[in-house]
């Protein structure tokens, strides 16, 4: 596999900044990313948390299912699931989707600029099991329901303006989203064990009440290139929207999206992979496939959400396996980069940085009880590479 270039970017109220360039590497490895030495070295021993991090890293609680959050009068959501960041003046706010039917929706949780708790609300409500989702250029969390005909929700994590119903986006059993502003289109994944991988083309860039939606196109290989077709019914009724298209690709479970410089990434629960669509040739490739693991153990399995670092490093997120988040580094290293002890019933859901990388946030959605009233949502601080 060949990865061409990572943004050397971090996300700063809505837009990606360069910090000098890209990332190349000398050599094309043969397979995808294989096993080796992570960037931040070995895990230590469990903290009080019961997560094990690399030296010079450190955590702590930032909410519990059913309990107040910090010193503020909102009760935490059950089932944390999919998450973003979004700047806030001198601080940042971290946004949760809640995996639960009936109910759903999503919360905020509000920082200072020293990473203080100083407000936590409700910015979406009265949806059926908002798994994951995305963040947009123009600073609105996309939540999305993991239902069959499921819906994508606009939210604003300011808690200001109200949640709006998203349906030209398509009714389906909906994942995570990823917005791409040089194409000003939104990737979308779809969590059937023959789903499809989607793109929605808004009408007009930053609103998204109307547009087409289209279909990846592509052979039955891991390799090779790709077209986009339109979905005549983006309503998925009486057709579901996946079987709409003659030649659409079909993935296992399509699970997190991320998109950094003109590369799209999304996982695959059902085979454990990573792909990677390179967009400047309409190309696509495995950027990690556990079976293709060569010398030892496959460190990342249960592959789940994915978000990305300022150094152009993954975080892959796991769904049981180890209870793991993996990083991927540019040179297709793959290594444990922290482990949650004691929560065998639970996943790991939600990571995202903080506007200024220094952050990285997440949640165990059913804790160490195996329930959706045990979720605990995380911060990580320490070293993040630039």
């Amino acid at each position: 596999m060949e990865r061409r270039s990572f943004l050397r970017g971090a996300v700063i109220g809505g837009t990606a900044a360069a910090f000098g360039g890209t990332l190349m590497r000398g050599a094309a490895y043969a397979a995808p990313a294989q096993p080796g030495p992570g960037p931040y070295g070995a895990l230590g021993a469990a903290d009080a948390n019961g997560i094990q991090l690399p030296g010079g890293f450190t955590s702590r609680v930032i909410a519990r299912s059913g309990q107040k959050v910090g010193s503020t009068a909102y009760t935490w959501h059950n089932a944390p699931d999919g998450g973003a960041c979004f700047a806030d003046g001198t601080g940042w706010i971290y946004v949760s989707n809640s995996e639960i039917t009936p109910g759903g929706g999503a919360s905020a949780v509000k920082f200072s600029s020293t990473g203080a708790i100083t407000g936590a609300y409700r910015i979406l409500s009265n949806t059926r099991q908002n798994c994951a989702g995305g963040r947009t250029p123009w600073n609105t969390w996309l939540s999305c329901e993991e239902v069959s005909l499921g819906y994508v929700y606009e939210t604003d994590p300011f808690g200001v303006n109200a949640a709006v119903r998203r349906d030209a986006m398509g009714r389906f059993k909906h994942e995570a989203a990823a917005a791409d502003p040089v194409r000003k289109v939104v990737y979308l994944t779809e969590d059937e064990t023959n789903g499809c991988l989607y793109r929605f083309v808004p009408t007009t860039w930053g609103d998204l009440s109307s547009g087409t939606l289209q279909v990846l196109k592509a052979g039955t290989a891991t390799s090779g290139s790709f077209t986009w077709a339109t979905v005549p019914d983006p309503d998925g009724s009486p057709t579901y929207t996946r079987d709409q298209v003659s030649g659409a690709k079909r993935f296992s479970g399509g699970e997190g999206c991320h998109y950094a410089n003109d590369t799209v990434w999304f996982t695959t629960k059902g085979d454990n992979r990573l792909w990677q669509l390179n967009l400047t040739n309409n190309t696509y490739e495995l950027a990690y496939d556990d079976s293709l693991v060569t010398g030892g153990t496959a460190p990342l399995t249960g592959v789940d959400n994915v978000t990305g670092s300022s150094s152009g490093d993954l975080f892959v997120a796991e769904d049981g396996g180890n209870m793991e988040i993996c990083v991927i580094t540019p040179d297709d290293v793959v290594a444990p980069f922290l482990r949650i002890n004691g929560h065998s019933g639970s996943e790991i859901c939600g990571p995202a940085f903080s506007p200024d990388g220094k952050r990285l946030y997440f949640s165990s959605q059913r804790g160490t009880t195996g329930s959706s009233s045990g979720g605990i949502t995380y911060e990580v601080t320490g070293p993040f590479r630039a």
